[in-house]
């Protein structure tokens, strides 16, 4: 092969390169610009207040991590207003110096149920009647 022919077909193989390159990066650039641009719509996170620790707080929702369950065909819910503040200050006259995680109603048998981390960082749940009165205290989520 002589060498003019052996530059010509070289630079043809590299201008199709490049050409190739340039046309692909366009064509994935459009469609990075396509998909940056479609609108997508979420629903609104709902945030808990913050856990209570060493006081019972007034109004609001008590909330925080886990959540409520299912149990005997019962749904917990989670406290707010007035039976919010009751369960939250009997709890943590119960245990004192705890956090309050969330207080809800209870599905296993008591009226309302307060899940605390103690200050060692252990979890705690306290039972309580429909008067508010401490029932037992049981370590762990139970």
């Amino acid at each position: 092969m002589n060498p003019l022919r052996k530059a010509l077909l070289g630079g043809a193989v590299l201008a199709s390169t490049l050409g190739g390159g340039a046309l692909g990066a366009a064509f994935l650039n459009g469609t990075a610009t396509a998909a940056d641009s479609t609108t997508t719509t979420t629903a609104a996170a709902t945030t808990a207040p913050a856990p209570t620790t060493g006081t019972a707080p007034t109004g609001g929702t008590h909330g925080g991590g886990g959540g409520p369950h299912q149990a005997n065909g019962i749904t917990e819910t989670v406290l707010t207003g007035d039976a919010a503040d009751k369960v939250t200050a009997a709890a943590l006259e119960a245990v004192p110096g705890a956090t309050v995680n969330r207080v809800e109603t209870d599905a296993d048998g008591d009226t309302y149920e307060a899940h605390l981390t103690k200050a060692d960082g252990t979890v705690v749940t306290v039972k309580l009647d429909a008067s508010y009165n401490v029932t037992k205290t049981v370590n762990g989520m139970g």
